[in-house]
């Protein structure tokens, strides 16, 4: 049986908005910004963005039972409406008032270029054996999803808080957002995974990218943990200046020599065994960067206090996420679909978790364009295709961006497909039983929609 929520009392719900007191008899079940999964009793926040107005839902909120809503402007409704300035500001300051009643949490902050949802995954598989656990769903990981994590932690409170650890993923696609991120949740340990030339449209280059991903290092306490990735170099020499306790994870001699692999092999799945303290920690997903994930989430266990016998036992039991390293078979043809992200070091780690897998056939990537690098878009492409062409790899299907990036490559491997929406038709027919066909594209690409294709073709796909 499942926790009950947090429940707020109007008084509790109007001092976390700085509106004075309120009804300490009066309850509210919980808070909500999606008439689609509101439950009566529930605070419904009418959040504004680009495209849409919560505002216009504030009807469906009271037919579907909400006590109260949150709001930015005046609304005539049969519950109470209490009026902000701005109602993602007041989203994150209910977040945070929920975070300060659950003080002795201890509460992991994520943030990277990328590898943030499987280094969750790992960490929340390591620390699988404390009763309490409780993270990110999805990547719900910006001034959104994050505050809607922490309030949608259970109320435990005959749990010991140290059982009862916070897993958050951080996400930033401008400046300034992993402070307020940390501002909200008050992390008391924190991980970076790696960083790379993401969300440059507004970050501007790869040192405003490290320089918001280290404002969580920022945001600690001066005893807090943290650890980061050996991958750049600069990260690990950024972070110990900041922190020259910071301990560093990977394969590399940057790394701490406790959190550095031994033993390392790979499967036939591409999917790796390494030794950690003495313990054999066998990944169920691909690619030798997820060792270095699972040692982030394994330095983590560690700061909690998890014996390494139950970390390295949750690690190994975590497999891929949707679209992420995950391998699929299509009859005689082996997937791997990392379709939800992509930038430059993600592009080249696929790569070499293809290059890894052991296939009767071919070795094919599929590559699509990578979204919000602003100006400097082709020329990482460019560089990324470079980086590419370098491998083994036997033939390269690119498009989007990429393909715009290959127009004067002369490589036979290489095969052009202008428009995404061509590769249905083209892509069965530059495949055979027997491939191993990579899938890598940012999600607003959907690369994914090519699999139906190839299911026509050589059978219906499974995990």
């Amino acid at each position: 049986m499942s926790a009950p929520a947090f429940a707020w009392s109007d008084s509790q719900l109007r001092r976390a908005l700085g509106l004075g007191d309120g009804d300490p008899a009066e309850r509210y079940r919980g808070v909500s910004t999606d008439t689609r999964s509101l439950r009566p009793g529930d605070v419904f926040v009418a959040l504004r963005g680009d495209r849409f107005d919560g505002h216009d839902f504030v009807d469906a909120a009271v037919a579907a039972g909400c006590g109260a809503v949150i709001a930015s402007r005046p609304l005539d409704l049969p519950v109470p409406v209490h009026r902000v300035d701005d109602t993602l500001a007041a989203l994150g300051d209910l977040a945070r008032r929920r975070r300060e009643h659950e003080a002795d949490l201890p509460v992991v902050g994520i943030t990277g270029s990328s590898g943030k949802t499987t280094v969750k995954d790992l960490t929340l598989g390591a620390l699988s054996s404390l009763p309490g656990a409780h993270g990110t769903r999805a990547n719900n990981n910006n001034r959104i999803g994050l505050p809607l994590t922490v309030l949608e932690m259970p109320n435990e409170p005959r749990t010991p808080p140290a059982s009862r650890p916070l897993v958050l993923e951080m996400g930033a696609s401008e400046p300034g957002e992993i402070a307020e991120l940390a501002r909200i949740a008050r992390p008391t340990a924190g991980v970076v995974t790696t960083v790379s030339e993401t969300h440059v449209e507004r970050l501007t280059s790869l040192a405003g990218v490290m320089a918001e991903k280290l404002d969580l290092i920022r945001a600690l306490a001066p005893n807090a943990p943290a650890v980061v990735g050996d991958e750049p170099p600069a990260l690990a020499e950024e972070a110990r200046a900041l922190r020259p306790d910071v301990a560093v994870a990977g394969w590399s001699e940057r790394a701490d020599p406790e959190l550095r692999p031994s033993k390392a092999r790979v499967g036939a799945d591409g999917a790796w065994s390494f030794e950690w303290r003495g313990r054999t920690v066998a990944l169920r997903i691909p690619g030798a960067h997820n060792v270095g994930n699972a040692l982030l989430a394994l330095a983590v266990s560690r700061f909690l206090g998890v014996s390494g016998d139950e970390a390295v036992a949750g690690v190994s039991a975590v497999g891929p996420g949707a679209m992420r390293n995950e391998v699929r078979r299509v009859g005689d043809v082996t997937l791997l679909v990392d379709c939800y992200n992509a930038n430059a070091a993600s592009v080249s780690a696929a790569v070499s978790t293809l290059e890894a897998l052991e296939t009767p056939g071919r070795k094919v990537a599929v590559l699509g364009t990578m979204l919000e690098l602003g100006t400097r878009s082709c020329a990482i492409h460019r560089e990324a295709l470079d980086r590419a062409l370098k491998t083994g790899i036997d033939r390269f299907v690119l498009t989007g961006a990429f393909a715009s990036a290959a127009r004067r490559v002369s490589d036979a491997r290489v095969h052009l497909v202008e428009r995404v929406e061509e590769l249905a038709v083209r892509l069965p027919k530059l495949v055979a039983p027997g491939d191993a066909v990579l899938l890598k594209a940012s999600r607003g690409v959907r690369l994914e929609e090519a699999i139906p294709a190839l299911e026509s073709s050589f059978g219906e796909a499974r995990v």
